[in-house]
């Protein structure tokens, strides 16, 4: 609860000092979502069936699994009254407990750093709900190997991804099963969800004939330009896919979809990044898929397939010009999947590429120099007094107008601190001082 009191003595603090107060709080409530994550595993505990009185059949009869594979059982209705207190329903809570026990007894990395408070509920909970499924074995995997970016480093889209490509490469099979299954929910078929005289149709299909109809539009829309030129963009697209659906929905009747647009050819181009040895890939803007899913919508759309080697990203000269060529843009893009932005989550190419020192005062239109920003985050760091730099490549250092700083690499981001007294700098914190001393000069 805010008393008056604690709002009267915000207003008297400078900038600065609000975002003590900020950081002091989000570290509290933190806190306290470990805490309650803590009750909910003691709570399963309390509550195992072998707890009950001899007589009580029903309880121990009806009696659970808490969470996934491995874990004890908890009794039928034990997560109504911890529900209750912490103003959820007993569905909620049940999830709360599974979630908890789920870390507890098969991912004990994750439940450890959430003790230690270096990983967030929050992000221990999603891997805990996205291996329910998985043997012990699988979930212990995909605990190894997500502990690091669950400490709020990546935006939550984007690990989300990762937890997500993460799951279905500890068990394939299992992925190939739930891809069969999303398959046959095609549909094209209008929403019931319609309000103010609007309506929504939904088309679902595989992502690249997505992609194929999504070009199409585009390509009508753009052609529509001449008959509609007072239109925003989004009127051209709903245009154009009407047009594309039913001709006869075109302004002018007369004119026929031949006439008016002419035949349709597009060309679609999707992102795929195989692994090696890994029966995952991940299609970009779409996240993972097994192998054997893309072979499939490729034959099933006669798609040409262009083979892309892999850049040899070391070895990438800068250019002598402001402008950036496609091949270099290709190698910032292997370097930096994501916007460089602290915590931010776009990862689609349509993003400025930054010059983290301005061409204009000497920066080089190389990999070490350039960066992805969405708009907002290129005028942000132009306008708003912040600071970055790329002491290596793949390597963002951030510093913001009250002297906060932040690291961002391809796991994510990391606010920066100072060493304890005594120990030693870690290249974190050398990075840090060089940037401080390029402020300074």
């Amino acid at each position: 609860m805010v008393t008056d009191r604690a709002v009267a003595d915000l207003a008297g603090l400078p900038a600065a000092g609000v975002l003590d107060v900020v950081e002091a709080a989000h570290a509290a409530r933190l806190a306290a979502e470990r805490e309650i994550l803590a009750a909910a595993y003691q709570w399963a505990v309390l509550h195992h069936p072998d707890r009950l009185p001899a007589a009580d059949r029903r309880g121990r009869a009806r009696a659970r699994r808490a969470g996934g594979v491995g874990t004890p059982l908890v009794t039928e209705h034990a997560a109504a009254a911890f529900g209750a207190r912490i103003q959820t329903s007993p569905h909620g809570a049940r999830r709360l407990i599974a979630d908890a026990v789920d870390l507890h007894l098969r991912l004990p990395r994750l439940w450890a750093d959430v003790r230690a408070g270096t990983v967030r509920v929050t992000h221990a909970r999603w891997v805990a709900g996205a291996t329910r499924d998985l043997s012990e074995a699988e979930a212990a995997w995909v605990d190894g190997e997500v502990v690091e970016a669950a400490d709020g480093r990546l935006a939550w889209s984007r690990f989300e991804l990762l937890v997500e490509g993460k799951v279905a490469a500890a068990a394939p099979e299992l992925a190939r099963a739930r891809e069969e299954a999303a398959a046959k929910e095609r549909c094209a078929r209008a929403s019931r969800v319609n309000k103010h005289g609007m309506a929504t149709f939904v088309i679902k299909g595989d992502a690249v004939t997505i992609a194929g109809i999504d070009a199409a539009v585009t390509a009508v829309a753009e052609r529509l330009k001449e008959s509609m030129p007072d239109a925003v963009v989004n009127d051209r697209r709903v245009a154009a896919a009407a047009l594309l659906l039913n001709p006869a929905a075109h302004p002018d009747p007369d004119r026929g979809l031949d006439e008016s647009v002419g035949p349709v050819k597009v060309r679609v181009k999707v992102y795929l990044h195989l692994y090696a040895d890994s029966p995952i890939a991940r299609l970009e803007g779409h996240g993972p898929v097994t192998v054997g899913r893309v072979m499939e919508m490729l034959a099933d759309t006669a798609a040409r397939v262009q083979v892309t080697p892999v850049l040899d990203v070391a070895g990438m000269a800068p250019v002598d010009a402001y402008e950036i060529p496609a091949r270099l843009r290709e190698a910032v893009r292997l370097v930096h999947p994501a916007d460089v932005f602290p915590f931010a989550a776009n990862t689609s190419r349509r993003m400025d590429l930054d010059h983290a020192v301005p061409y204009a005062q000497g920066g080089v239109t190389g990999i070490g120099n350039l960066g992805p920003l969405t708009r907002t985050h290129h005028r942000i760091k132009t306008h708003a007094g912040w600071q970055v730099r790329h002491p290596f490549p793949g390597i963002v250092v951030w510093r913001d107008p009250y002297g906060a700083h932040y690291l961002v690499d391809p796991t994510g981001t990391r606010r920066i601190t100072s060493p304890p007294a005594g120990e030693e700098p870690t290249r974190a914190d050398i990075m840090v001082t060089q940037l401080l001393l390029d402020h300074a000069a």
